[in-house]
C-alpha cells in the first residue's frame, strides 16, 4: 500500500539539505573556475597545465568519495535510528580509509610528479608547469580526507549549513589567495601556476581548522579517537560492504574520466585548453544535481533506517522524477552560458571553435548526468544498492565510450569534437538501464543493526 507524501514536508526537507550541499559543491567548483580564469589571463599553457595536473587530485577524490559516501550511507540510516555511538565509529572508519590513500598520493606528487604529468600530456612545457604545481599542491592532499570526513558527518547529522559555511569560507579564501599568488598582488611574488597550488594548500589547512573547531559545539559528532582501532567487527564489515562497491564504481568512473582528459590532452594544446574550460563549466552547472543527489541519499536513508520503508520508496520515486527536470534545466544553462564562456577567456581561434562545439555536445550530456547522479548516487546508494554503479560504468564507459574515444583519437584520427562526443556517450547511454534497475526496488532496505 502506497503511503501518501506530504509535499510540503518533502520539499522543505529537500531544500533544507540540498541547497547548502549545492552551494558547497558550487564553491568547490568555483576554485577550478577561478584557476582557469586567472591562469587563462596569464597564458593558455598555464591554464591547461594546471587543469591536467589537478586530474591527480581528481583520482584521489574518487577514493575519498567512496569513503565519505559509505560513511554517509550508513550514517544517514543510523542517524535516522538515533545511534550516535555507531556514527562515531563510522567517522573513525572514514578517517582511516581516507588517510591511507592521502599519504600515497602525497608521496607520488613529491617523488614522481613529472611521471604523473606524462600520463596527461606530451608537451614539455605543460609537463614542466604541471610538475611545479604538483610539488606544492601535494601537501594539501594530506589533509583533504580529514576535512571531507568532518563535512560528510555534518551533512547526515543535520548540520549541513555549518558544513556549507566552512566550505564557502575556505573557497572564498582560496579564490582570494589565488589572485594574490598567481599575479603577485599585495607584495607577494608572482608565482602563476605555483601560486594556485599554494593558495589551495593554505585554504585546505584553514578548512580543517574550522571543521575541528566547530565540531566541539554541542550536537556535533566527533571521531572517537580512543576507539580508533577498536571498531566493532560487524560495523567494519558493513562499512566495507558499502565502501568496496563504491570504490570500484568511483575508480571506474574517475579513471575513465581522467582517461578522457588524457585523450583530449594528447590531441594538442588547443583541444586540451577547450576541454579544460568545458570541464569547469560542466562542474559548475552540475552543482545543482550534486546537491539534489546528496540530499536524496540522506532523505531516503533516514526513512529506510527508521524502518519507514514504504515512505522511503515513495521519496525515491519522487526524487527520480525531479532528476529529469534538473537535467533539462542544466541543458538550458549550458547553452545560455556558451557565448559568455567563449568570450571570457583568452583562446586561439581553433580552441574557441572547439569550445563552442564541446558546449553544444555537453548540453545533451547534462540530461544523463543529472538523472544518473540523483538516481544512482542518491536514491540507489541511499538504500545500499552500490554495486549497480560499478556494473553500469564497466559496460557504458569502459566497453563503449573509452574504446571509441581511443580509436577515434589514435587510430582513425577523428576531429577533437567527435572524440569529445565519444567521451559523453556513457551518461546518456545508461539511462534506460538505470531506470530498469530503479524499478526493481532492491534499494528499499534497512541497513542498520
Amino acid at each position: 500500500m502506497e503511503k501518501a507524501i506530504d509535499n510540503k514536508v518533502f520539499y522543505r526537507n529537500l531544500t533544507r539539505i540540498a541547497l547548502p550541499i549545492a552551494l558547497q559543491s558550487l564553491m568547490l567548483a568555483m576554485v577550478a573556475a577561478a584557476d582557469a580564469l586567472m591562469l587563462g589571463r596569464v597564458t593558455q599553457e598555464q591554464m591547461t597545465a594546471v587543469s591536467l595536473a589537478t586530474q591527480i587530485q581528481f583520482v584521489q577524490n574518487m577514493f575519498l568519495f567512496s569513503s565519505t559516501t559509505a560513511g554517509a550511507i550508513l550514517g544517514a540510516q543510523y542517524w535516522g535510528k538515533g545511534d550516535k555511538k555507531a556514527l562515531e565509529n563510522i567517522f573513525n572508519l572514514m578517517l582511516i580509509s581516507s588517510e591511507v590513500v592521502a599519504i600515497i598520493f602525497f608521496a607520488m606528487c613529491e617523488l614522481i610528479p613529472g611521471q604523473l604529468m606524462h600520463i596527461f600530456a606530451s608537451d614539455p612545457q605543460l609537463i614542466a608547469i604541471g610538475t611545479s604545481y604538483l610539488r606544492i599542491a601535494g601537501w594539501s592532499y594530506l589533509i583533504t580526507g580529514i576535512s571531507q570526513s568532518y563535512l560528510s558527518i555534518m551533512k547526515v547529522t543535520e548540520n549541513v549549513k555549518a558544513g556549507a559555511l566552512i566550505s564557502t569560507s575556505a573557497v572564498l579564501m582560496n579564490i582570494g589567495l589565488n589572485a594574490v599568488f598567481i599575479f603577485g598582488l599585495l607584495g607577494a611574488p608572482r608565482m602563476e601556476a605555483r601560486g594556485a597550488a599554494l593558495a589551495t594548500t593554505i585554504s585546505r589547512i584553514i578548512e580543517l581548522i574550522l571543521c575541528i573547531t566547530i565540531s566541539f559545539k554541542p550536537k556535533y559528532v566527533r571521531p572517537a579517537l580512543e576507539r580508533l582501532f577498536s571498531i566493532p567487527i560487524q560495523l567494519y564489515k558493513d562499512f566495507m560492504r558499502q565502501y568496496l562497491p563504491l570504490l570500484g564504481g568511483s575508480l571506474c568512473w574517475g579513471i575513465g574520466f581522467t582517461s578522457y582528459t588524457a585523450i583530449m590532452g594528447h590531441l594538442g594544446v588547443d583541444a586540451a585548453a577547450a576541454n579544460s574550460i568545458a570541464a569547469v563549466v560542466r562542474d559548475l552547472i552540475c552543482c545543482l544535481c550534486n546537491g539534489i543527489g546528496s540530499a536524496a541519499g540522506i532523505i531516503v536513508g533516514n526513512e529506510l533506517g527508521a524502518g519507514r520503508l514504504e515512505l522511503g520508496k515513495q521519496y525515491g520515486i519522487k526524487l527520480k522524477n525531479i532528476s529529469y527536470v534538473i537535467g533539462f534545466v542544466s541543458t538550458a544553462l549550458v547553452l545560455l552560458a556558451t557565448p559568455i564562456v567563449v568570450n571570457g577567456v583568452i583562446l586561439t581561434d581553433t580552441a574557441r571553435h572547439y569550445l563552442v562545439g564541446m558546449m553544444i555536445i555537453m548540453s545533451v550530456y547534462m540530461i544523463g548526468r543529472a538523472v544518473n547522479t540523483v538516481t544512482i548516487n542518491g536514491v540507489l546508494d541511499g538504500g545500499g544498492d552500490t554495486l549497480f554503479d560499478m556494473y553500469s560504468l564497466i559496460v557504458t564507459m569502459w566497453c563503449i565510450a573509452i574504446p571509441l574515444a581511443l580509436a577515434g583519437a589514435f587510430v582513425f584520427h577523428w576531429s577533437p569534437l567527435l572524440v569529445y562526443a565519444c567521451t559523453c556517450l556513457d551518461e546518456v547511454g545508461k539511462i534506460p538501464w538505470v531506470m530498469y534497475r530503479f524499478r526493481k526496488y532492491k534499494w528499499v532496505q534497512d541497513l542498520t543493526r
